[in-house]
């Protein structure tokens, strides 16, 4: 079974994968201009879209490797899964005006670096395959080193471009040729010789739950965003702050239900110490939240009343995440996925009709 540091090393690789882009959109607000850092906020529910890549070519494959013994399940589905999200991304950088609108922003000053946010969330999909992969393969430490290298080569090239470079396209076209390269570079040396199949309701059977999920709050955010926006600049700010300290975490926080899909996918499951090790994780991700508000907090002119109103349900809803997360893995994977992803389409779809509600915290 998954050790505590084992975890520690996922969840690090989650939350670095997830913190160093709000760190890019809060740098790039202070150094180019103070919109920027609302980028994270326009482009968040491609980021559910980029999941369902991930959870469909990524988890599933790997899960059907080991129930199945499937020696092609993992490289085929990295292989689809870097063809057909390759397609969608395009479509979405094509949209680009379109989207920027939809989300009642400004098109002039959203068009590049919204651009740039959907091109990177296209590499750091493929770039996730791999991760996924060294997880099963318990390769966790290289699956580190890498994650670290890629986030550095992200965060500084683009900051240093920033500050030595005026023009816009030039600082991002240098940070996406570097991410791509070395992208590259580890996607490639993750394959060998193995035979192509096509298995996406197998794929998809292993993490229906997820990638419906996944759907559902791209829908809940593209709507619920777009309509909170709306209501003026001191709803966007106080959303735009909360996500910002709490969107790694999140991320993080994931990693309890890899760890517990690797188990449960060797038959080295136990509930007890994967819910002690989620409320370990879970204290130390609060104890981050509260010092990341008390540094962040001076530069954010928001309101505190509306921002503790987005922030409270997500601490509310982090607390009750490890008692269902870790049993919703279990029933996915060892008993039934069509009631479990049921039970999901449910909650969700009442979620997504409480987006078209008229109040600026529909997202809650």
């Amino acid at each position: 079974m998954y050790k505590t540091r084992v975890l520690n090393r996922i969840s690090f690789n989650n939350a670095i994968f997830s913190f160093i882009p709000v760190l890019q959109w809060f740098l790039l607000g202070i150094l180019l201009d103070k919109n920027l850092a609302n980028v994270f906020t326009l482009t968040y529910p491609i980021q559910f879209i980029s999941s369902v890549f991930h959870s469909i070519f990524g988890v599933g494959p790997n899960i059907c490797q080991e129930k199945e013994k499937d020696e092609n399940a993992v490289l085929s589905g990295m292989t689809w899964g870097i063809i057909i999200s390759f397609f969608v991304f395009l479509f979405l950088a094509i949209h680009i005006d379109s989207y920027i609108q939809f989300m009642n922003l400004d098109v002039s000053i959203y068009r590049e670096f919204g651009l740039y946010s959907i091109i990177q969330l296209y590499v750091s999909v493929v770039f996730s395959y791999v991760l996924e992969k060294l997880y099963y393969e318990r390769k966790e430490k290289l699956a580190n080193r890498y994650c670290i290298t890629f986030n550095a080569l992200n965060f500084i090239i683009l900051i240093s471009s920033s500050i030595l470079f005026k023009d816009k396209w030039l600082m991002i076209v240098i940070t996406l040729i570097s991410i791509f390269v070395y992208t590259l570079y580890v996607t490639v040396k993750q394959y060998h010789k193995f035979k192509m199949k096509f298995q996406l309701f197998k794929y998809i059977r292993y993490d229906s739950m997820d990638i419906f999920e996944n759907i559902m709050l791209f829908l809940i955010y593209l709507f619920g965003l777009s309509h909170s926006i709306e209501y003026g600049s001191s709803y966007v700010l106080a959303l735009n702050f909360a996500a910002l300290l709490t969107d790694s975490e999140w991320d993080a926080f994931g990693s309890i239900r890899t760890v517990a899909k690797i188990d449960i996918s060797k038959n080295k499951f136990n509930y007890k110490e994967h819910l002690k090790n989620a409320y370990k994780l879970l204290g130390i991700l609060f104890a981050i939240i509260l010092l990341s508000f008390v540094l962040l907090n001076p530069f954010y002119k928001v309101s505190l009343s509306i921002f503790f109103v987005y922030l409270g349900l997500d601490i509310f809803c982090f607390l009750l995440s490890p008692l269902y997360k870790i049993k919703n893995c279990y029933l996915q994977i060892e008993y039934s996925p069509v009631k479990a992803t049921s039970n999901k389409i449910i909650s969700n779809v009442l979620r997504v009709l409480c987006s078209f509600l008229n109040t600026p915290f529909l997202l809650l």
